[in-house]
C-alpha cells in the first residue's frame, strides 16, 4: 500500500489491484471492489495490469506529493507493443485538491478508443441522503434508494453536450462529499450507474481519443466536501470557471452590447415561416402529404404581433424559423434570401420593422453545422472526415441528405450570410445558431482544415463573437460550458424529465446545478406548459428566476419537448402568467442564484433564493444586512429573494409572490 498524506487529505493505492481511495476526516472514498482500470482498444479491452513493466514511485515537489506509476510492455495477440502510458495521482498542497493525470507516453501498437480511469466510488448504501449529481441539461439529483433506473443519458454523457452541460459531476454521503471536475473536458464524458431502487449509483469518467490519438494529458480533479451539499459543490466549479477566466456575466455582455438588458423581461415567441420536408428525409410523412410542407406570409406574422401588443402582453422577443427561401432545416448553410412566397425580403423587413416599433425583439433561426447535399456551394471537401477517410451522413431532418460542415468554414459562412442580410435592412436583435452547444464539438481529419474537437468549441466561439461584434445577440438550443463566455441566450435549458413525454418517471430530484453556477451570466426561456393538476412547467420558470415562452411552435411534431396533449390555455391566461414570469426575471436575471433547497427535506417544494446586494427590510419589517437578498416591486413583493413551487401548481403559503401596499 502506498501512501501520502497533507494535512487532513490522505490519499492511497493499493499495489496489488492499482485501486485509490483517498479521506478527509471520517469519510473515505474508494474505487468500487468490481473496478479494474482498463482501456477498450481496436484491438479488444487492454486492462492497465496486463502491462509486463509496471514501477510505482513517491513524488514529492514544491507544489505537492503524489503517486506516479508507468505502464509499458503490452502484448497484443502474442506480440509485445511499445504502447506505455502513466498515471499521476496527487494531492496539491496549497488548496488540497486531489488530481488524477493520465498521460501518453507512446502510443504504438495499440489503438486506444476509451480510458476508463480513474475509477467509479463505492456508494453502496440505500440511504435517502446518499446521493449523485448528474449535469444532464439543467442538473438532476439522484438518492440511492430513487425508485427509477438510470436510463439513457443523451450523447452518452459527454461532456459540453445536453448529457453534460458542465464537465463534473459529484456524490454525498449525508453531508460530506466530493466533486471531480474533468479539466480537459473535450474529449472525455461521464457514465453512470443508478438500478430501480438503489441500493447504489455509480458515475466515473471516461477519456476518448482525439484525431485517432489520445494525443495529451487527461485530468480530473476531486474536491473534498465537509458538512455541505450540492449548493456547495456547484459554488467550487463557479470559482473555478471564474479562476480560468470563463465567467462573463450579463452585465459584462451589457458592457459590450446594450441590448442584452431589452432581452431582459421579454416574453418568447417561437414562430416559423416556411416548412419544407425532403422526400428522403426521416421526418417525411408519405401517407400525409399536407403535413409536410407549410408556408405563413411574413405579413400574417406582422399581423399576428400587433395584435399580441393590443392583448397587453408586453415586451416580446421572436425567435422566426424558416424565414429563408430553402425553407426550416433546408440548404443550409446557403440560407438565402428571404421566404420569396411569404413577402421577400420586403415583408420580412417590415416584421423586423414592426417589432422594433413596437419595443420587441427579433431575431432568426440559422445552422452552420448541418451541411446539406441540396446546398449550391456544397463541397465534399469541406465536410467533417473521420481518421478513417469516412464523411458521416444522415437524412434525418427536414432538408434530406447532409453531412457536417467543417467547423473552420462556419465563421465564414456567418459573415456572409449576415452581411445579406444588413444590405437588405433587416434589423436583427438575435440569432439562433443552431445545434452548437447541444451536440459534442466535431472533428475533421482533411489536412487542409484539420480540426480537433476543442478546435471545433473554439470556431463556434468566434461566430457568436462575430454575431456579438455587430450588435446581434447570439442564442443557441442549450446551454455548454464552454459557450457561457460568448453566449447571451439559448433556446432553453431544461431539466431532462421536460423532453420525454408527460408522466415519465423522473430519473431522480431535478436541480438547478447549471444555474447555480452560470444564472447571472445568460438568459434561459422556460416552457410554460401546464401539464396537469399536478405538474405545471412555470413554476420551473419562476424556480430558475428565468424568462417565459409565451408561444412555443415546434418545427417538428413531438419533438424537443413539445408534445401533442399538454393542457392548452387562452392567450389571454398565457399572458397573464407570462407576466408574473417576466416581473421576477427583470428583477433576478443578473442576480447570482445563491442557493436551492427542498424545504423541509420535501422534493416537491423546492426553494431558490437570489442576491441582490441591496439594503432594505424583510416583508415583516425587519432591517436586513447588506447582501441579505431581497427583491421589492411596488405592487409585488419577492419576499427575501426566495421563490418556493410545489407541485400542486399553488404558490407555497408563507412565501409566496404576496401583494403588498
Amino acid at each position: 500500500m502506498l501512501d501520502i498524506k497533507i494535512n487532513a487529505i490522505q490519499l492511497r493505492m493499493d499495489e496489488s489491484d492499482l485501486k485509490f481511495s483517498f479521506c478527509k476526516g471520517e469519510t473515505e472514498w474508494s474505487w468500487t471492489k468490481d473496478y479494474r482500470p482498463k482501456m477498450e482498444c481496436k484491438e479488444g479491452t487492454v486492462f492497465f495490469d496486463e502491462a509486463l513493466e509496471i514501477h510505482h514511485e513517491l513524488v514529492q515537489n514544491g507544489i505537492g506529493k503524489g503517486i506516479r506509476s508507468s505502464f509499458a510492455g503490452f502484448e497484443i495477440e502474442g506480440t509485445k507493443v511499445p504502447y506505455a502510458f502513466e498515471t499521476y495521482a496527487w494531492i496539491e498542497k496549497t488548496t488540497e485538491d486531489i488530481f488524477f493525470e493520465w498521460v501518453p507516453i507512446c502510443e504504438e501498437g495499440i489503438t486506444v478508443e476509451k480510458v476508463f480511469w480513474p475509477g467509479e466510488m463505492e456508494l453502496e448504501e440505500k440511504k435517502n441522503d446518499w446521493y449523485t449529481l448528474l449535469n444532464m441539461q439543467q442538473g438532476v439529483l439522484i438518492p440511492n434508494d430513487w425508485e427509477t433506473e438510470l436510463t439513457a443519458i443523451p450523447f452518452d454523457g459527454f461532456f459540453e453536450t445536453a448529457g453534460g452541460y458542465m464537465p463534473w459531476f459529484s456524490q454525498f454521503k449525508g453531508r460530506n462529499g466530493y466533486i471531480a471536475i474533468c479539466t480537459t473536458p473535450w474529449n472525455a464524458g461521464y457514465q453512470a450507474e443508478h438500478p430501480e431502487n438503489g441500493p447504489y449509483t455509480h458515475v466515473g469518467v471516461r477519456f476518448e481519443p482525439s484525431l485517432g490519438r489520445m494525443d495529451y494529458k487527461r485530468v480530473v480533479r476531486y474536491t473534498l466536501i465537509e458538512d455541505g451539499d450540492y449548493n456547495d459543490a456547484c459554488k467550487i466549479y463557479r470559482d473555478y470557471v471564474r479562476e480560468q477566466g470563463n465567467l462573463c456575466t450579463l452585465n459584462e455582455k451589457a458592457a459590450r452590447v446594450a441590448s442584452v438588458d431589452d432581452l431582459i423581461g421579454c416574453s418568447f415567441i417561437h414562430k416559423g415561416i416556411k416548412t419544407f420536408v425532403q422526400p428522403e428525409s426521416d421526418f417525411f410523412d408519405p401517407e400525409n402529404p399536407d403535413k409536410n410542407n407549410n408556408l405563413t406570409p411574413f405579413a400574417v406574422r406582422t399581423k399576428e404581433m400587433k395584435e399580441l401588443h393590443e392583448l397587453g402582453a408586453g415586451k416580446l422577443y421572436l425567435h422566426l424559423d424558416g424565414w429563408a427561401e430553402p425553407g426550416y432545416d433546408n440548404k443550409h448553410p446557403d440560407y438565402t434570401p428571404a421566404c420569396e412566397e411569404a413577402g421577400g425580403w420586403k415583408d420580412m423587413k417590415e416584421l423586423a420593422d414592426t417589432m422594433q416599433k413596437q419595443g420587441d425583439l427579433f431575431g432568426i433561426h440559422d445552422q452552420y453545422r448541418d451541411y446539406y447535399f441540396a446546398a449550391e456551394s456544397f463541397d465534399e471537401d469541406y465536410a467533417c472526415r473521420l481518421t478513417d477517410g469516412t464523411i458521416p451522413t444522415h437524412k434525418r431532418w427536414a432538408g434530406g441528405q447532409q453531412s457536417y460542415l467543417c467547423a473552420t468554414q462556419a465563421p465564414h459562412y456567418v459573415k456572409r450570410n449576415f452581411r445579406e442580410i444588413e444590405k437588405n435592412q433587416i434589423h436583427l436583435d438575435g440569432a439562433y445558431l443552431d445545434v452548437f452547444t447541444c451536440n459534442e464539438g466535431d472533428e475533421c481529419n482533411n489536412p487542409r482544415h484539420r480540426m480537433t474537437r476543442r478546435d471545433c468549441y473554439d470556431f463556434r466561439a468566434r461566430c457568436f463573437d462575430y454575431l456579438m461584434s455587430k450588435g446581434i445577440l447570439p442564442s443557441s438550443e442549450e446551454v455548454s460550458d464552454w459557450s457561457a463566455r460568448s453566449l447571451v441566450f439559448c433556446h432553453y435549458a431544461p431539466y431532462d424529465f421536460m423532453l420525454r413525454k408527460p408522466g415519465s418517471p423522473k430519473h431522480g430530484v431535478p436541480v438547478p446545478l447549471f444555474n447555480l453556477v452560470y444564472h447571472d451570466c445568460l438568459i434561459e426561456p422556460w416552457m410554460m406548459e401546464k401539464i396537469d393538476d399536478t405538474e405545471d412547467y412555470m413554476l420551473y420558470a419562476l424556480l430558475n428566476g428565468g424568462a417565459p415562452y409565451l408561444i412555443r411552435d415546434g418545427a417538428y411534431p413531438n419533438f424537443d419537448g413539445s408534445f401533442d396533449g399538454n393542457v392548452k390555455m387562452h392567450i389571454e391566461e398565457d399572458i397573464k402568467r407570462c407576466k408574473v414570469v417576466t416581473d421576477l426575471h427583470k428583477k433576478v436575471a443578473k442576480c447570482e442564484m445563491v442557493s436551492h433547497e427542498m424545504v423541509d427535506g420535501n422534493p416537491q417544494v423546492q426553494r431558490t433564493t437570489f442576491a441582490d446586494g441591496t439594503n432594505d427590510k424583510d416583508a415583516n419589517g425587519n432591517v436586513l444586512a447588506k447582501g441579505t437578498p431581497t427583491l421589492k416591486q411596488d405592487a409585488v413583493n419577492y419576499t427575501q429573494g426566495v421563490i418556493i413551487i410545489g407541485n400542486s401548481g399553488q404558490y407555497h403559503k408563507e412565501l409566496a409572490i404576496s401583494k403588498v401596499g
